[in-house]
């Protein structure tokens, strides 16, 4: 008697991480926690309570206001159950836009915790390497 064996499609914690990132920037934002999130999931955003629903509504609010936010991913880093995303984000396409790190860690392929370090990209900056 034989078995059939179906391969299931197994995402990376690194790619869900990006997921992540371009549902929220492209508006999905509660498809990307229901997809992605861990129930017990916090966060380290001073401007918001550390709770899953407060960083959701805040991050709805901001979709709602910039639909036209551009999201490029620069590297992706992995280390164990934690992934790091470094990326361009612009509110607009006229937007200098902001460089921003995402830190996550990782539970059964869920987001657990997440930390988020930004800075604007400063229209003349005397360093010639960029912020990229």
């Amino acid at each position: 008697m034989s078995l059939e064996h179906k391969e299931v499609e197994a995402f990376s914690i690194k790619e869900i991480a990006v997921s992540f990132l371009q549902l929220v920037a492209s508006g999905n934002v509660r498809q990307a926690y229901s997809s992605h999130v861990s129930p017990d999931f916090c966060h380290h955003n001073p401007y918001f309570r550390g709770d899953k629903d407060s960083l959701m509504i805040a991050m709805e609010e901001d979709a709602a206001s910039n639909p036209k936010k551009e999201l490029e991913i620069k590297r992706v880093l992995q280390d164990g159950d934690q992934v790091v995303v470094h990326s361009h984000v612009k509110q607009t396409p006229e937007d200098l836009g902001w460089a921003i790190v995402h830190i996550y860690q990782f539970h059964k392929n869920r987001i657990v915790e997440l930390w988020d370090i930004a800075q604007p990209i400063p229209e003349n900056s005397p360093n010639e390497n960029g912020v990229f």
